[in-house]
Order: C-alpha cells, then structure tokens, then sequence
C-alpha cells in the first residue's frame, strides 16, 4: 500500500498533497461539529499507534508486498478523524523507517484515508437501521482494504504500463488481507460495543 519515492510523476504527487490538504481540513472541520477533538486524543494517538506498527510489518510476495492496514478499524473506531490518524502515521513511518516515499505521502494517505472515511460512512448507516454490528465492522473491515488495493492499482496502472503487473500482483495479495481485517474489525467492534461503547463515534455525536 505505501508507493515509494520516485514511482509517480510530478502531477500526480501534487494532486496527492492538494488533495490530502483539503481533506485533512475538511475532516477536523466537520469532527468538530460532532466531537471535542481535544477530548478524542487519547483514543487517536491509541488508534494511529496500531495502525502505525501493524502496516509497518510486511510480507514480501512476487513484486509487491503485503500488510495490515486496519483503515477500516480506523474509520469504524475514529470516524471522520481517521483521515488525520492516517496522516500522521504515514508520516511518522516515512520520516522514521522509510516506509513508503516522502514525496507520495499524500496519494498513499488517500489510498488508505478514503477508504476509511467511506466504510466509516457506512458502517454508521448500517447501524443506524439496525444492521447488526459485528457484521458492519466485518463488512467494512474488509471493504477498506478492498478499497485501498483497487485505489494503489488504479494509481499505479495510471502511472505507467510497467507498473501493471505490480498492480495486479498488488490487489492479487491483498485479498487474504481483507479477510483477516474483517474478522479483526468485526472482533473489536463486538468487543468495544460490550465493554466501552462510547468508544465508537457514532455514540458520541452531539
């Protein structure tokens, strides 16, 4: 999921950073209609530390590699401030560990940010008719990693030809991800719901 430096062309890096700017704003913008973000530190510093060390450990298969993500547990536990947790994690893994390019840390936080945002989207609909819960979080847990595999594809095969391969190999791996982060997902949303349910946004809004 993280694209390294020297793989996209200069519009493409650009787009990346306007884009994850904007979205970054518009996020902490729109968390604070619902949410005292100072309040919501704890839980994000929490969250961005999983997502932080879970994506940091890969597993080289063929020409790409595979990890979790847990944007979708991300964008379930954090809602609209997932983005930002993203943000900072990819940040933190570039600068710290060279995992994943400096200059194409905005298109890999949209990769991985969006996909969060949209199962959050989701996951609160569900909720909100009933759908049972546990199912939600496996849903979208599996969903966002679908989701960012078909984004890195999209975004590489864009790139140039001799990335497809690369692109397909990527989605390819991905899919026994996307198992293991809707089970996960699904286990700490039931879990959460049992023992601390103001934990999850969507019992939180104002």
């Amino acid at each position: 999921m993280h694209i390294s430096d020297g793989v996209l062309s200069p519009a493409v890096i650009t787009a990346g950073w306007a884009i994850t700017v904007l979205l970054l704003l518009a996020t902490l913008w729109w968390s604070k209609k619902d949410v005292d973000i100072a309040e919501e530190i704890p839980k994000i510093s929490v969250m961005t530390g999983a997502f932080f060390v879970a994506s940091l450990i890969h597993v080289s298969i063929g020409p790409t590699s595979v990890h979790l993500v847990l944007n979708g547990l991300l964008g379930v536990v954090l809602g609209t401030l997932a983005y930002p947790a993203v943000f900072i994690g990819l940040v933190l893994q570039a600068l710290l560990f060279q995992h994943g390019g400096i200059t194409s840390i905005g298109i890999n936080v949209i990769n991985m940010g969006i996909p969060a945002l949209i199962v959050y989207g989701i996951f609160k609909k569900g909720y909100s008719t009933g759908i049972n819960p546990s199912i939600l979080g496996i849903i979208c847990g599996s969903m966002a990693t679908m989701l960012s595999a078909i984004m890195l594809a999209i975004v590489l095969i864009s790139t140039g030809e001799e990335f497809t391969e690369v692109a397909y190999a990527a989605a390819a791996a991905n899919i026994p991800i996307m198992i293991i982060e809707g089970i996960l997902t699904g286990s700490v949303v039931t879990f959460l719901l049992k023992v601390r349910p103001e934990l999850l946004p969507i019992n939180k809004e104002k």
